[in-house]
């Protein structure tokens, strides 16, 4: 078996760069999801959320605390399977 070849710094860095890219892509993406879940519990009125919210004297707090760790919670779950699936892509696959 033959050893790897090893890249050199520039490549090492855009190679860093471009995982770096699809991380922050997937967080942001699993964000959003987050937030679009929260928004559609309460405007489907989930268990009665929406209606609740909307009689409460903060519903702008109420959203922030129920949005939040819903977003914070996808958004670690898409970046950790996007860790598991991560385009790893050698030297001379490159052409």
């Amino acid at each position: 078996m033959s050893m790897p070849e090893e890249l050199t710094p520039e490549e090492a860095r855009a190679d860093h760069w471009h995982m770096l890219r699809f991380l922050a892509g997937n967080a942001l993406f699993g964000f959003a999801l987050g937030l679009s879940i929260a928004g559609a519990m309460i405007a489907f009125d989930l268990g009665g959320l929406g209606s609740r919210i909307v009689r409460s004297q903060h519903p702008w707090l109420v959203c922030f605390i129920l949005a939040t760790p819903l977003a914070f919670t996808f958004s670690g779950a898409v970046t950790a399977s996007a860790v598991m699936l991560m385009p790893y892509k050698r030297k001379k696959d490159r052409g």
